[in-house]
């Protein structure tokens, strides 16, 4: 299976809660250019899993502006920024395990994701995500982090 766990793109603070923050204008560029260079791994991504926050509906909604298929998305409230990470983790397996799912996008939070990244492969310290990183983890008999990239990261085209 792989998991690639995505921090939502940046966000204004111009909201009346937290969870109803909505993505700037570079918040969707960076979702847009991370999704574009995941195309090739994320047009077999058969199930996505977001936090009930805004922002990361918004950031999933730029990248499935470019899939060629709608692809199935859950809703977790175990993925908002507080979550547990160790049972969020056992939440994303178990859900990706009974839907058969393969290869999932997880669109969520820091701190989260830190701490998401050190739950799933064993060795790995809580690790700060940017707004719209990526981190690609397979996990077979062993879990592997394959990669970690930002935005930023990306060379331009």
């Amino acid at each position: 299976m792989d998991i690639f766990l995505m921090r939502h793109g940046e966000a204004s603070f111009d909201a009346p809660t937290d969870p109803q923050r909505e993505l700037t204008v570079l918040g969707q560029q960076q979702s847009r250019a991370m999704a574009e260079h995941y195309f090739a791994d994320w047009q077999t991504v058969d199930l996505v899993l977001i936090s009930p926050y805004v922002r990361t509906d918004q950031t999933w909604q730029q990248i499935a502006a470019i899939l060629p298929q709608p692809v199935p998305v859950q809703i977790l409230e175990e993925l908002v920024p507080e979550a547990d990470p160790e049972y969020a983790s056992d939440v994303v397996i178990a859900t990706a395990q009974v839907l058969g799912a393969r290869r999932v996008l997880v669109v969520s939070h820091m701190p989260l994701l830190g701490y998401l990244l050190a739950e799933l492969v064993p060795g790995q310290i809580p690790a700060m995500f940017t707004t719209s990183a990526v981190a690609k983890i397979t996990l077979d008999e062993a879990a592997t982090l394959v990669e970690r990239l930002a935005p930023h990261e990306l060379l331009p085209v």
